[in-house]
């Protein structure tokens, strides 16, 4: 530190995290950048899970995380046009996403359930006729 004895120095006093204050010296001109990280604006309430490129109603999230105590980072994926988008959402926003991926799922289960019943009786009806037809015997079994 001996070389820093004609300079102008001050202290600047720092609160961590954690809550814990630290003291942090400057010397010369040097300015100590704001200890509180600066996060980006929220977009504009929209419907995360349409694309803005395609308008399809498919898109889903790829990648999250916080951005501030109130937003969310979200990487966005159309599956349709294969845009990929970053942004930063309001928590609400968020969560009427989730509410619209939670509608979207449902909705695919239903359709499962409706296809497996279809290939099922397909082939109850397969197996029925191939019974009548005398296709099947002890020895299939």
């Amino acid at each position: 530190m001996e070389g820093h004895k004609d300079e102008e120095q001050s202290v600047k006093r720092v609160v961590l995290p954690s809550g814990k204050t630290i003291d942090v010296v400057l010397f010369g001109e040097a300015e100590l950048a704001d200890p509180a990280p600066r996060h980006a604006p929220a977009e504009p309430d929209r419907a995360l899970h349409v694309c803005l490129e395609c308008d399809s109603e498919l898109v889903y999230p790829v990648d999250w995380e916080e951005a501030g105590p109130d937003n969310w980072s979200v990487l966005l994926h159309c599956p349709n046009c294969e845009v990929n988008r970053k942004g930063v959402f309001t928590q609400e926003t968020v969560e009427a996403f989730d509410e619209e991926l939670d509608r979207g799922a449902d909705l695919l289960a239903g359709d499962y359930r409706r296809l497996m019943r279809a290939n099922l009786a397909e082939e109850i009806e397969r197996f029925v006729g191939a019974l009548k037809a005398g296709a099947i015997l002890p020895e299939d079994f």
